[in-house]
């Protein structure tokens, strides 16, 4: 295996850089669109229940198959890929963002009105704050679901370390599929675990001292 590593390792360093790449990029994209679908619906509960119960019911469709499906329509690499990620990723992050919002106590929103406050300004300096670690959890969590997506995404060749695992999968039997789908998954996990541990980090340090538990 450390034979393996050290010939193919200017090929593993550039899967890594490429799966950190399209999940940096779908997450960005997913953070965006879902904060902005919890900010609308947050406090309708008709809209709430249907943009939820949408996102959950969506979260079940296969990943394969879903790649399988929008393949005709973007074609292969990097478009079906960051396109399925964000899709996996709005779930937890609408998700969050709604029970952060509807976290905040009413009587802290009052208060903020009582003194001239504006509703934008009320969400911006008051809500937004004192629901971002939650919010934040929530992208936590589609980093994570969107790595391992990620892998199987080499399926309609997409950019990351599933190509390794799919190339393993594909030659079982010869010489190095073994070693190939194993550092595939290895480095999948072990970019799991940095990527949490940086956003550990964030939230601590983006998250005002008095909401620190």
């Amino acid at each position: 295996m450390l034979t393996f590593w050290s010939r193919r390792w200017d090929d593993i360093l550039q899967l890594v850089l490429e799966h950190l790449a399209v999940v940096a990029l779908s997450i960005a994209i997913a953070s965006l669109i879902g904060v902005l679908i919890g900010l609308l619906v947050w406090n309708r509960p008709i809209p709430r229940s249907v943009v939820i119960a949408a996102a959950g019911v969506a979260l079940t469709i296969p990943s394969l198959a879903l790649l399988a499906l929008i393949t005709p329509a973007f074609g292969l690499g990097w478009a079906p890929t960051v396109f399925s990620l964000v899709f996996y990723s709005l779930l937890p992050i609408v998700r969050n963002t709604v029970v952060g919002l509807r976290g905040v106590s009413p009587a802290i929103v009052e208060a903020a009105k009582g003194v001239g406050m504006s509703p934008l300004a009320v969400l911006l300096r008051i809500q937004l704050p004192i629901a971002w670690p939650v919010i934040l959890t929530g992208v936590r969590v589609a980093a994570q679901l969107t790595i391992g997506i990620a892998a199987i995404a080499a399926y309609v060749a997409g950019p990351g370390l599933g190509q390794f695992i799919f190339q393993g999968l594909s030659s079982l039997g010869s010489k190095n599929a073994l070693n190939y789908a194993l550092t595939g998954t290895l480095g999948v996990v072990i970019l799991a675990l940095l990527v949490d541990g940086l956003f550990v980090l964030i939230t601590r340090y983006s998250t005002s001292r008095g909401l620190r538990a």
